[in-house]
């Protein structure tokens, strides 16, 4: 009798115990799908806007299916569904990977051209796009490494059909950068460091000259160069105030171009 008690105890714990394992096992096993299952959903989840679900089924291929039909698709997706996730960090390391990987891609001048426009999307936040916030007062070292590799993008691929968006984007960045030199500039006349304007007033004017804060660098110089005596060099300014802006335009920087994130499109698979 006490056998059989024994033996009975014995199977309801080994009952109990298999259960658990089971259990656990079909918990903690992910059932590995076909490669083009995972491509189906990720696009599948794209169109619907789901950029996390995507980034999980491609970075599924990329890691189950290295050397498969679609990995070099999914890479180049990888990017495009970090940057709309807001991952812009991550869509610049996966830029940066598949042109490292695929430097004669078809479409590796996307790649580059989302490299660039990852470097800087800070203007994209809510806060600042529907308010009056002065993002040249920021931090602009992003926007200059934006506009850097842009304008490597635009040299190397002058035919791509996403040169025109870099172009738009270059010119805000450009005028962004102005600003942020000139904010410090005006910073220094308040606090009548005028030899430190004239240095971010003439950075402006020689490294970027096509801005839109020219007329302000050079009204800025104006006051300083009047303000420490130095009368010739008022004068060539003055001269040139004159010549350029014959009317007396106002001070204040142009609107700038408004950047539209529909043109954004994936490049169509090869």
């Amino acid at each position: 009798m006490k056998n059989y008690r024994k033996n009975i105890k014995i199977i309801i714990f080994s009952i109990f115990f298999t259960t658990i394992i089971a259990g656990c096992k079909s918990d903690g096993e992910e059932i590995e799908q076909p490669e083009k299952i995972y491509y189906d959903q990720a696009q599948a989840r794209m169109s619907s806007g789901n950029y996390f679900g995507a980034i999980e089924s491609l970075e599924a291929i990329d890691t189950r299916y290295p050397f498969g039909k679609f990995a070099e698709q999914a890479q180049i997706e990888l990017i495009y569904a970090h940057f709309m996730n807001t991952e812009t960090e991550a869509a610049h390391s996966a830029a940066e990977k598949f042109i490292r990987l695929h430097p004669r891609h078809p479409n590796i001048d996307y790649a580059y051209f989302m490299k660039g426009l990852s470097s800087y999307t800070r203007d994209r936040d809510l806060l600042i796009r529907f308010t009056n916030t002065d993002i040249s007062n920021r931090d602009v070292s992003g926007a200059k490494q934006s506009f850097a590799e842009l304008t490597e993008f635009i040299t190397r691929f002058p035919d791509s059909q996403y040169v025109s968006y870099a172009k738009q984007r270059n010119i805000y960045l450009r005028n962004l950068i102005a600003k942020s030199e000139l904010s410090a500039a005006d910073y220094y006349l308040e606090i009548d460091a005028h030899v430190g304007a004239i240095r971010r007033a003439n950075y402006v004017i020689e490294n970027i000259p096509n801005s839109s804060e020219n007329y302000r660098a050079l009204k800025i110089l104006e006051e300083s160069y009047e303000a420490l005596g130095y009368t010739e060099l008022l004068e060539d300014v003055k001269a040139l105030l004159k010549t350029n802006y014959p009317n007396n335009e106002s001070g204040k920087s142009s609107r700038e171009r408004e950047w539209s994130w529909n043109l954004l499109d994936r490049p169509e698979k090869n």
